[in-house]
């Protein structure tokens, strides 16, 4: 013991000697680790949310290894904060709270699919539009050979100075008391329910001339058929899904877990996987843009991860390597067997 004792103590006054020499140099070397451990951190625990800085800090130094901001160049957390910001590692921002920060993910894969998500967003934006115009020329067609009665306006006279005038106000049409004039008025009237009985008018003549033809579809229905695909391509930029398998894809946790499949064990805050890797059967938790979808073999069940099917399983029938996408028939629920083509492969991943 004593001979480790005075080796110990040998070693201990080197290292006091070597960092005398030369303070910048070990400064500097703790700094960067400082930095790199505490964005790590932020990183994997918070991904881009936005958090705290004591928050972070606080789990940081709650880990036995972890390096005292004494040892680095910044005297403060609110310093530390502060160079993050300028040196643009992260979003910072002073509030009445205290300091706030957002790591910003600078990984080309994550860059790549928040870049697809634009896309899509602009894609959604453009159906509304398509949407729209399509009910405004479904409306025109209905009004086309229909002349609007027009509103007449009467002068209010009276015969007798005397008499009182009273007014009527029911459903649109105003009537006097004095006079026996009455006015009519179809102002109220709601452009779609004009739409919907100019059509059904006009089924109605056709059907009784030839009664064995197929009636079409009203304006109505057809806005109702737009709706409810308006509904099947809606999107969320959360995927995740419990009991999926996934393909680890970040590469900040060694060559151990990159490209390794996993299971989605649990799902917290929509954004965030508890996963559970299938060779070593280690749990990491991880940002849903650390993980990929995963496609099985036809024939495999697969759920629906995102659009108006989101939620349901299914059975994938083929894949169309050229589009990035595949075919599945829905297995339970009420939209049983239904036939769901060109769905994008990170929109479906195999079930565990």
């Amino acid at each position: 013991n004593g001979f480790k004792c005075h080796c110990m103590s040998e070693s201990h006054q080197r290292q006091l000697l070597l960092a005398s020499e030369n303070p910048q140099q070990f400064m500097d070397y703790f700094s960067e680790e400082f930095r790199n451990d505490f964005l790590e951190l932020l990183r994997r625990r918070f991904g881009t949310k936005r958090v705290h800085n004591n928050i972070v800090y606080n789990e940081y130094i709650s880990h036995r290894e972890h390096i005292h901001m004494n040892a680095t160049q910044w005297e403060t957390l609110t310093d530390f904060t502060k160079w993050l910001g300028r040196e643009g590692l992260c979003k910072v921002d002073e509030t009445p709270k205290g300091w706030y920060i957002q790591y910003i993910d600078r990984d080309p894969e994550t860059i790549r699919r928040q870049q697809e998500q634009e896309r899509k967003k602009k894609q959604d934006l453009d159906d509304e539009e398509k949407t729209a115009k399509f009910i405004e020329q479904q409306v025109r067609r209905g009004l086309e050979g229909k002349e609007l009665e027009k509103p007449v306006y009467t002068e209010l006279n009276r015969e007798n100075e005397e008499e009182k005038v009273a007014f009527n106000l029911n459903k649109g049409a105003s009537t006097s008391v004095a006079t026996s004039s009455k006015t009519s008025s179809v102002l109220g009237l709601n452009a779609l329910k004009m739409v919907e009985g100019a059509v059904k008018r006009k089924e109605s003549t056709h059907s009784s001339g030839q009664s064995k033809e197929k009636k079409k579809k009203s304006a109505l229905d057809e806005i109702m058929e737009l709706e409810v695909e308006k509904k099947r391509t809606s999107r969320r930029d959360y995927w995740l899904q419990p009991e999926i398998i996934v393909k680890i894809v970040t590469k900040k946790l060694g060559e151990k877990y990159h490209k390794k499949k996993a299971v989605v064990k649990e799902v917290i805050d929509k954004y965030t996987a508890v996963v559970k890797v299938i060779d070593s059967g280690d749990k990491l938790k991880l940002d849903q843009t650390h993980l990929e979808t995963v496609i099985p073999a036809p024939g495999k069940k697969v759920m629906v991860l995102n659009g108006g099917y989101r939620g349901n399983e299914g059975i994938l029938e083929s894949i169309n390597e050229k589009r990035f996408s595949a075919t599945i028939v829905i297995d339970s629920g009420p939209l049983k067997g239904r036939r769901v083509e060109d769905i994008q492969y990170e929109d479906i991943s195999k079930l565990a």
